[in-house]
């Protein structure tokens, strides 16, 4: 009886791990390129791309490494802005050149997300996306998964200053956000 109960915890959990990184948000035309430098950073990145589908703005997500993969991120970059694409959030751990090379490359907005992957928990991926020499503009913001999301939010806040379903999605989302927000703490 035991076995047969853990059994079924255990048919319950299976598939409840992170959702799989959407190739393009389904149906919607993709306004945001989310770039990772490593499939291991989509369990942070994920947060983004949650945000922007809630908020119903399409995204094309992609593994790009500014070091591993320099032909793959140009030609991408290059050619973002005839797709459709209107900015960028890039996130990279360690050295994390992929806001930076993304920014020299396109005159599009580029939102930077450290990403805690290495031994410095980040620390090292923060000052590297937040030092852009002048000229060169990155949006930074905080390290891993809650930087992710307040990217995909500030994406999302950048693109409805001209798209009114987008402002209202965003309008409702701070009205749930607040009402989750207990008056007293018992």
């Amino acid at each position: 009886m035991a076995a047969r109960k853990a059994a079924g915890r255990r048919k319950q959990t299976i598939g409840k791990g992170p959702k799989r990184a959407p190739k393009k948000s389904p149906g919607k035309k993709a306004r945001v390129a989310v770039l990772m430098g490593s499939k291991s950073d989509w369990p942070s990145m994920q947060a983004a791309v949650d945000v922007l589908e809630e908020m119903g703005v399409g995204c094309d997500v992609r593994v790009i490494s500014a070091h591993r993969t320099p032909a793959r991120h140009s030609a991408f970059v290059e050619a973002a802005e005839a797709r459709g694409i209107e900015l960028f959030i890039c996130g990279a751990g360690f050295a994390a050149h992929l806001a930076g090379v993304t920014a020299a490359l396109t005159p599009l907005p580029v939102l930077g997300v450290p990403l805690d992957s290495s031994a410095l928990d980040g620390l090292d991926a923060l000052l590297a996306t937040v030092q852009m020499p002048g000229g060169i503009p990155v949006a930074t913001f905080g390290i891993g998964k809650s930087g992710a999301k307040n990217a995909g939010l500030f994406a999302s806040a950048m693109l409805a200053g001209s798209d009114a379903k987008i402002r209202r999605a965003l309008d409702a989302y701070r009205k749930k956000q607040t009402a989750a927000v207990p008056e007293r703490p018992f």
